[in-house]
């Protein structure tokens, strides 16, 4: 029998991404296209520029069609996975009324306001819905319960008539919801034209994007838990009750209808911060990285790797980029000495992201009672062996990553498979297209090491910095 082939998408905050994929979670052919750098026309507003979703979203469908060798008549349909926690204000033709609102922006949390040219409003899956299909439609699992009146029990628009009106926007400019592994819409003629996607290919509603990373992750098990590496880095376990009361954590929807995920406190700008240390280490440093066949990172891992558990007393606080309503807040590096080295800079960085999201993620799994026994880590972050190996020896479990990195992508194209048939329902769909790739076993010496600096030292430190991170806010004003 020929291979069925699932289209995966993952729309995000610097790029979109495309794969084919076929009905072992095999890659196909994959393409991505950049995207323009944000834009900020006053304080606290964060948009993207022009059209730029959907522009780089055309580009990288006509190339990846370009690109792909298989009968076209055997893609089965296509899974729309977008970021999560945007708004978007659309016109009567579904073209934008307004620039898209980026997550970082604090107006999207903001009360609606509404005005005569918006139609509609919805997340940004809903909008590219409109552009693919020509219909008003989206994914429950995307409407932030902070944004829109979603009923977080039945998945649909809330009857309560206080919970509705509260967020002041009129029932006809919210888009009709959908489970995710529905069929949203199909390729309209000039979506065809214009992404050249095989016209009436089934677009598939997805969920958040983290939702749908979990999904293609393989987190459809209790007693397991997910790190995403991302810009946004988060940790979560999967549920089956909507937790309203929660202190440590908050509920998503996720990718499986009437499933929640727990998630944890995350940190902003996660895997940014080593971005950031490549870019002030210097053309040197890269060039040296590069003449003796290394990138940057796998370079650094080189030295980092020498480097004790605890980077010698080398503690980080990956806290680069503020909130908007904290603005006091900033990154911290302490305990320097002699001893300290690039190594000891790039393994305190890797170690403080861990070691801040751990706290967040045992506070979270003891207020559910409960203990993961495994850990999966997914995201760019995950194909460094070392930072595989700090995962593990930190939080002392098991700790795997599987072949397939581009686990939203991979996410999407399994609801795409379960819509059309390909897979009778999830598990199935999981079981058949995710693949681990291999395991991390934790140092217990290590593991022994890291939780003595967490208790003793760690933990309190950001509550000990703050008084003084204000002073320096306040004087520098």
């Amino acid at each position: 029998m020929s291979d069925k082939y699932v289209i995966g998408i993952d729309s995000g905050s610097q790029s979109t991404k495309v794969y084919i994929f076929n009905q072992h979670g095999e890659v196909v052919c994959s393409e991505s296209e950049g995207l323009q750098p944000m834009m900020s026309r006053k304080p606290g507003y964060v948009e993207h520029p022009d059209d730029d979703l959907w522009d780089s979203l055309k580009i990288v469908l006509r190339k990846l069609m370009k690109s792909f060798r298989g009968e076209v008549k055997d893609i089965m349909g296509l899974g729309l996975c977008s970021i999560r926690c945007c708004r978007v204000f659309m016109k009567a033709d579904g073209s934008l009324a307004a620039p898209v609102m980026s997550w970082m922006d604090i107006r999207a949390y903001e009360t609606y306001e509404d005005a005569a040219e918006i139609s509609y409003t919805s997340p940004t899956s809903g909008y590219l819905t409109h552009r693919l299909t020509g219909a008003f439609k989206d994914t429950a699992a995307n409407a932030y319960q902070g944004q829109f009146p979603v009923d977080m029990d039945t998945w649909l628009w809330s009857d309560d008539t206080q919970h509705f009106d509260s967020f002041k926007i009129p029932r006809e400019k919210l888009v009709e919801l959908q489970m995710p592994g529905t069929i949203l819409g199909y390729v309209t003629e000039k979506a065809s034209a214009e992404t050249e996607l095989p016209v009436g290919l089934p677009v598939v509603a997805t969920a958040n994007d983290k939702a749908v990373e979990a999904l293609g992750s393989g987190l459809i098990e209790p007693n397991v838990g997910l790190v995403s590496l991302g810009t946004y880095i988060t940790s979560m376990v999967l549920g089956n009750k909507n937790v309203t009361d929660a202190g440590s954590f908050w509920t998503n929807l996720s990718c499986i209808p009437h499933n929640y995920l727990y998630e944890s406190g995350g940190i902003r700008r996660g895997m940014w911060h080593v971005s950031w240390y490549k870019g002030i280490i210097g053309e040197e440093y890269a060039k040296k990285a590069k003449a003796e066949g290394y990138s940057v990172e796998d370079y650094l891992a080189l030295e980092a790797e020498k480097v004790p558990a605890g980077s010698d007393g080398l503690l980080t606080i990956p806290d680069w980029l503020a909130p908007a309503n904290q603005l006091y807040r900033k990154g911290v590096m302490l305990g320097f000495d002699e001893r300290h080295t690039r190594g000891h800079i790039y393994r305190s960085l890797l170690e403080g992201i861990a070691l801040t999201l751990k706290n967040s993620y045992d506070d979270m799994n003891h207020e559910l009672g409960i203990r993961p026994e495994k850990m999966i880590v997914s995201g760019g972050g995950s194909n460094s062996d070392l930072y595989m190996q700090i995962f593990a020896d930190m939080y002392g479990v098991k700790t795997v990553r599987n072949q397939i990195n581009g686990a939203a992508a991979l996410g999407s194209a399994i609801c795409a498979a379960v819509a059309t048939g390909v897979y009778k329902d999830f598990k199935e769909a999981v079981s058949h297209m995710v693949k681990q790739k291999d395991e991390f076993v934790p140092d217990m010496e290590n593991h022994k090491t890291y939780t003595q600096i967490n208790s003793k030292a760690y933990r309190q430190l950001p509550e000990l910095m703050e008084s003084t991170l204000k002073t320096i806010y306040e004087a520098m004003k």
